[in-house]
C-alpha cells in the first residue's frame, strides 16, 4: 500500500460523544492562533533578530556568549538566527507567504553558517538544517504555483547542504554513532574545535537524524548524507537488547555499549522510535517499519501500563527503572495514532489531559501534547479534542503571553517565567494548533502529501520516489539480523479499519471515563511485592529509623553497615559482596537509591518557591518572577490573597540601619539590596517603617533563578515571631527586570504570593509520579545525587544526632540566617550536599512511599557469578538513572 495511504486511512473515523464546536467558532480558534504567533513572530523581529532567540521579558535577544550559560541548553544556539529559520515551514502554512518570501531573503542575506560555535548536532539538525528544508519545500511549491517565489533557484537548500557538510564530521566515528557536537567551522578532535572528547549520547540524539539527511541526499542528489544516516541507525539496531527487543537510553559512541540501560519512550529516545516509523513513511523502506513494530511489540509488552509509560531495564524488562513519568513523552500517543494503535493513545492522552487541566500546562512539553492532540482528533472526528485544544490555546494566552512574546514557565506551582521563547514554540506550537481548528480550505496546500519531522518541518511525501543509494559505509561484512529471524507476524502492514476502532460513537469517551480520578491520591496501596519464598518485604528508606536495632539487622542482611564519623554524622556504606544473598544484596540497592531519591525530593519539599507578579500597567500580571521565601514573617502558602502593594527602594537600599525615607515605604513593599547584615534585620527595619512587605534582591551580578538553586532566607539564631510581614528573594537576573521596571513606569505594582493569581500549578523539571499501582502524584525530577565508591560499594552519610528517624533533608539554607554573599558562603550553602553524601534530619509525616518494584531474578537458576554481574548491572544502572540527560 502507498505510505501517504498509510496516513489517509486514519483520518475518517467516526465522530465521538460530545457536543460539537460550530465552524465559526473553529475559525475563531485559528485566527486567534494566527495572532498568537504574529504576537511572537514579530516580537522575535523587532527585538532579537538576527541572535537566535528572544528573551521576552527582558525584550532583547538571546547571544550565546553574553547571556549567563545554561548549559546543554545553549547547545542548539549557533548565532545562525534560529528562530528565523525554524519559523520558515510555519509562515507558509498559516498564509503568510508576503512574510515567507522576506524572510527566505533575510536567511539568505544575513545568515552565517561557519560560525566557530560547538552546537549540538542533534539540536542543529531537527532545527537548522530541517528548518532549511522544510523552507525548501515550502519555496518550491509556491514557485511551481506560479505565483510566488519565482526568483528562488534552490538557494534554501544550498544552504542546507553546506550545514548537511558541517555536520558530517561528527559522525566520524568507529561504530557511525555521531559526536554529541560539533563545531559549525572547525568539526571535532582538534584543539581549535573545543569538542570530540565526548564518549557517549543519547539515543534519541543518534537516531533523529534520517529523515533530514535522506530529505538531504534526496533533495541533491548527494548519498553520503543518508547512508550516514542508516549507518547509525543501523548500529543502534544492532545494539538493542536481543531478548528484550528494547534500546538503552545513553550509549558509548565508540565502543558501542549502553551507558545508561534504563528504557522508556521519553526523554533521550523518544524521536529514535518516531523517526524508525516516519522514515518508513517518507523513503517507502520497508525494513524502517519492520524494526519500529518489533520495537513497538516490546514497548507494549514492557512499558505500556495503560494509561501509564514507564521506563524498565532493558536487560530486565519486568524490573520498573522508575515510578514516575517524564513530559516529553507525551509525542507517543500521536505516534499510536500514526500507527493505527489508537486505543492506548487515547487512554494515554487522557491522563496527560487530567494533569493538564490540574497544572495548565504540561511542563516542557506542551508541544508535544498538541501534536497527539492534533493526531487524535483527525482520527477520531471526536470534538473532544478541540476543546482539549482550546484549553491550551485559553491558557497559553492566560498564563505565557508576555508584552514582548511568549515566556516559558519555569515553575508551575506558582506560576512564574523564565526569559525565554524557545525556537520550537514558533516552529511547532502553531503549527500544530493551527491544523487543529483549521479547515481544509484554510490550508495552502494538501498536509497529507508532506511528512512532519519531530521538530514539525515539512517533507514531501514525493522524495520516495527520488533516487538514492543505500549503500551502507562500513567496514563490517553486515549488522542487521538475517530475514529468516524477523518474526512476520510482527509486522502490521494493514491500514486501521476506523469503523472496527469505534463501533459506536461514545467509544473513545467510555476509554476516557475511567481515567479521569487517576490523577489525585485517592487509589488504595496494596502491600509491598515480596517474591514468594523471600520472606518478609525489605526495609524501605522512608521507614527506617537509625536507632532501632531490628531495622540495623536489616541493613547488615543487605550489605549495608553504618560507620560513625568524626563529626557526629553516620555512613551509610554498602558492600554487594557482604550481602546474605544476591536478593538481599539487590534490596540494598533499592535501599540506597531509596534514600538518594528521598534526599533530593525532601530538598525540593522544603524549598518551596514563591511568586513576584507584577501586575501593573503595562503588565498586568502577566510577568511573573520566581523568589526564594524566608523561614520567618507570614507565610504565604496560608494566604488566600497574598499581599499586593506598590514598591519603593528604601535607603539605605541594604536595610541594614533605620529606614529614612519611612515616609515613601509606609504601605509600600520595600525592595532591599542582599550583604552587610542579616534578613531578619532588614525585614525589621522596613517593618518599623511601615512597609507592608519586602524583596531582596542578590548583589552578586549576573545570578539567575536559571542557573541557581533556589535560595531561602533563614533567621537570626533569635525569635522572628515578631516580623509579621512577607520577606522574599529575587536573584540578581530577576531583582533586576522588577528594578528596570520601577525605572521606567515609576509606579509599578506586585503580588506576593506562594503561586500567580489566576495561574495554574506547574512544577519546573515537573514529572508526573506515580506508585506502583497506577495512582498519579506530584514529583519533580530527581536531582542528580549519586553515592561514592566504586561499583560494588555505594555511599551515603547521615545525621548520627537523629533520634529516631532518619531521611534526607536540604543544605540550602543558611545555617545561621546570615545574609552573606556568595562568595563568602560555606559550600554547603550553595547547593545543598556536595561529593555524594547527605546529611539527613527528620522527615515529614506525610512522606510519599514508594512501593517495592517487582523484580525477575530467579536465584535458583543462576550462579553466583551470574548473580553479581546482573547485580552489578543493576548497580550502574540506577546510578545512571540519576543522571538524568533530558
Amino acid at each position: 500500500m502507498p505510505p501517504v495511504l498509510f496516513l489517509l486511512m486514519l483520518l475518517g473515523a467516526l465522530c465521538g460523544h460530545g457536543l460539537a464546536i460550530s465552524r465559526e467558532e473553529k475559525r475563531r480558534l485559528k485566527n486567534q492562533v494566527v495572532e498568537m504567533f504574529d504576537h511572537a513572530y514579530q516580537n522575535y523581529m523587532d527585538h532579537a533578530y538576527p541572535a537566535d532567540e528572544l528573551m521576552p521579558l527582558t525584550c532583547r535577544g538571546r547571544v550565546r556568549g553574553l547571556e549567563p550559560s545554561r548549559g546543554d541548553i545553549d547547545d542548539a544556539l549557533g548565532k545562525f538566527s534560529l528562530t528565523l529559520i525554524d519559523s520558515l515551514d510555519t509562515l507558509v502554512l498559516l498564509n503568510k507567504t508576503t512574510e515567507f518570501e522576506a524572510a527566505v531573503r533575510r536567511v539568505l542575506s544575513d545568515v552565517r553558517l561557519d560560525n566557530d560555535i560547538v552546537v549540538s548536532v542533534f539540536e542543529t539538525n531537527i532545527r537548522v538544517l530541517g528548518g532549511l528544508l522544510g523552507g525548501h519545500s515550502m519555496a518550491v511549491m509556491l514557485r511551481d504555483g506560479g505565483q510566488h517565489m519565482q526568483w528562488y533557484q534552490d538557494e534554501l537548500l544550498h544552504m542546507a547542504k553546506d550545514m548537511g557538510l558541517r555536520l558530517l564530521p561528527a559522525f566520524n566515528t568507529s561504530s557511525g554513532l555521531p559526536y554529541p557536537r560539533v563545531n559549525l567551522k572547525y568539526g571535532v578532535r582538534g584543539p581549535e574545535t573545543r569538542t570530540g572528547t565526548e564518549t557517549e549520547t543519547c539515543t534519541a540524539c543518534a537516531g533523529t537524524i534520517i529523515l533530514e539527511f535522506a530529505a538531504l541526499s534526496r533533495f541533491t542528489g548527494d548519498p553520503v548524507f543518508e547512508a550516514h544516516a542508516r549507518r547509525a541507525l543501523d548500529f543502534l539496531w544492532e545494539k538493542r537488547q536481543r531478548n528484550s527487543n528494547l534500546v538503552g537510553t545513553t550509549i558509548n559512541i565508540h565502543s558501542g555499549e549502553w551507558v545508561r540501560r534504563d528504557s522508556g519512550v521519553g526523554a533521550g529516545i523518544d524521536s529514535y522510535y518516531e523517526y524508525l516509523l516516519k522514515a518508513y513513511v517518507l523513503l517507502g523502506d520497508d525494513q524502517f517499519l519492520q524494526r519500529f513494530n518489533i520495537h513497538y511489540a516490546s514497548i507494549m509488552k514492557y512499558i505500556s501500563q495503560p494509561p501509564l509509560l514507564l521506563d524498565v531495564h532493558i536487560h530486565k524488562p519486568l524490573l520498573p527503572a522508575r515510578t514516575w513519568m517524564d513530559s516529553l513523552l507525551a509525542f507517543f500517543p500521536g505516534l499510536q495514532v500514526l500507527k493505527g494503535d489508537i486505543r492506548p493513545a487515547i487512554e494515554t492522552h487522557e491522563m496527560l489531559y487530567q494533569v493538564t487541566k490540574k497544572h495548565n500546562f504540561l511542563p516542557e512539553v506542551t508541544c508535544h501534547y498538541i501534536r497527539c492532540t492534533k493526531m487524535i482528533y483527525k482520527a477520531t472526528g471526536d470534538p473532544y479534542y478541540l476543546e482539549a485544544g482550546r484549553t491550551i490555546l485559553d491558557n497559553l494566552n492566560r498564563f505565557a503571553r508576555v508584552p514582548c512574546g511568549f515566556a516559558a514557565m519555569k515553575d508551575v506551582r506558582t506560576g512564574s517565567h523564565e526569559d525565554r521563547m524557545d525556537s520550537f514554540f514558533l516552529a511547532e506550537m502553531f503549527k500544530y494548533l493551527f491544523l487543529l481548528f483549521a479547515e481544509a480550505d484554510d490550508l495552502p496546500f494538501d498536509i497529507e502529501d508532506y511528512v512532519f519531522t519531530t521538530e514539525a518541518h515539512l517533507l514531501p511525501l514525493s522524495l520516495s520516489m527520488a533516487p538514492h543509494s543505500s549503500a551502507i559505509l562500513s567496514n563490517r561484512t553486515t549488522i542487521l539480523q538475517p530475514e529468516e529471524e524477523l518474526d512476520d507476524s510482527n509486522f502490521d502492514w494493514t491500514c486501521p479499519n476506523t469503523r472496527l476502532l469505534f463501533p459506536d460513537p461514545a467509544f473513545p469517551r467510555n476509554l476516557r471515563e475511567p481515567i479521569r480520578s487517576v490523577v489525585d491520591k485517592s487509589c488504595p496501596r496494596p502491600a509491598p511485592y515480596r517474591e514468594p519464598g523471600m520472606g518478609r518485604p525489605p526495609l524501605r528508606a522512608q521507614d527506617f529509623m537509625a536507632n532501632n536495632p531490628e531495622h540495623l539487622e536489616l541493613l547488615r542482611r543487605m550489605g549495608v553497615s553504618l560507620i560513625h564519623l568524626k563529626d557526629g554524622r553516620v555512613q551509610l556504606v554498602q558492600h554487594a559482596t557482604q550481602a546474605v544473598s544476591a536478593v538481599a544484596a539487590e534490596d540494598g540497592v533499592r535501599f540506597m537509591q531509596e534514600m538518594m531519591e528521598l534526599s533530593s525530593q525532601q530538598q525540593k519539599e522544603q524549598l518551596p518557591p514563591r511568586a513576584i507578579q507584577i501586575v501593573s500597567h503595562p503588565f498586568f500580571g502577566r510577568v511573573v518572577l520566581t523568589a526564594g521565601p524566608a523561614q520567618f514573617g507570614t507565610d504565604l502558602s496560608k494566604s488566600s490573597t497574598g499581599v499586593r502593594g506598590f514598591v519603593t527602594v528604601a535607603e539605605p537600599y541594604t536595610g541594614c540601619t533605620e529606614i529614612t525615607n519611612a515616609e515613601y515605604v509606609q504601605g509600600h513593599i520595600a525592595l532591599l539590596q542582599r550583604g552587610q547584615c542579616m534578613f531578619a534585620e532588614k525585614a525589621r527595619n522596613i517593618q518599623k517603617a511601615g512597609a507592608i512587605g519586602g524583596i531582596v534582591i542578590d548583589d552578586n551580578e549576573g545570578s539567575s533563578s536559571d542557573t541557581a538553586p533556589l535560595f531561602q532566607m533563614a533567621g537570626d539564631g533569635r525569635n522572628t515571631d515578631d516580623v509579621t510581614l512577607p520577606l522574599l528573594f529575587l536573584f540578581h537576573k530577576e531583582g533586576n527586570i522588577l528594578l528596570e521596571a520601577l525605572k521606567e513606569y515609576r509606579e509599578v505594582e506586585v503580588l506576593l504570593s506562594d503561586k500567580a493569581r489566576d495561574r495554574g500549578v506547574t512544577l519546573d523539571s515537573h514529572a508526573v509520579s506515580l506508585s506502583e499501582e497506577g495512582c498519579l502524584t506530584e514529583a519533580t525530577t530527581p536531582t542528580s545525587f549519586e553515592p561514592t565508591g566504586q561499583s560494588q560499594m555505594s555511599t551515603l552519610e547521615l545525621d548520627e544526632t537523629v533520634p529516631e528517624e532518619v531521611t534526607p533533608s536540604q543544605e540550602e539554607v543558611s545555617p545561621a540566617g546570615e545574609d552573606t554573599s556568595p562568595a563568602e558562603k560555606a559550600p554547603e550553602e550553595e547547593g545543598g550536599p556536595t561529593d555524594g553524601k547527605a546529611d539527613l534530619t527528620q522527615p515529614k509525616e506525610d512522606s510519599e512511599r514508594r512501593e517495592e518494584p517487582e523484580g525477575d531474578v530467579d536465584s535458583s537458576s543462576q550462579s553466583v557469578d551470574e548473580l553479581l554481574a546482573d547485580w552489578r548491572e543493576d548497580l550502574e544502572a540506577f546510578k545512571q538513572m540519576e543522571k538524568d540527560e533530558l
